[in-house]
């Protein structure tokens, strides 16, 4: 799924720069980085609450390649540059975690 149909289904607005855009295969949500460090499958979109720089660390080094930002918590300035400068796309959408999940429920919770 791409990311442009990633903000449709969330009713979202994407913080960070058109050009990333990438492709995800599947969908994790947490709260904690840990959890998300340990578990995320490499390629998805995360779908959370953490708005922070750390959120951008863990998702580098988690190959995670989206963020849906729910319940429209706003992406700081220093959290926009690090998705931009990673290729992290940020998705900002009114949804709470429960209805991004349901949104996002037609990709599988791991690769196929």
């Amino acid at each position: 799924m791409n990311f442009s149909e990633i903000l449709r289904l969330v009713k979202g607005s994407s913080a960070t720069p058109p050009e990333i855009s990438p492709d995800v295969s599947c969908a994790y949500s947490s709260d904690l980085l840990s959890d998300v460090m340990g578990h995320a499958p490499d390629g998805s979109v995360l779908i959370t609450i953490q708005n922070h720089l750390n959120t951008i660390a863990v998702c580098t080094l988690a190959g995670i390649k989206a963020i849906v930002l729910c319940h429209s918590r706003p992406a700081p300035d220093d959290m926009k540059a690090a998705a931009a400068r990673e290729g992290v796309a940020v998705a900002i959408s009114p949804l709470s975690q429960y209805e991004a999940c349901l949104a996002l429920s037609s990709l599988p919770a791991s690769p196929k």
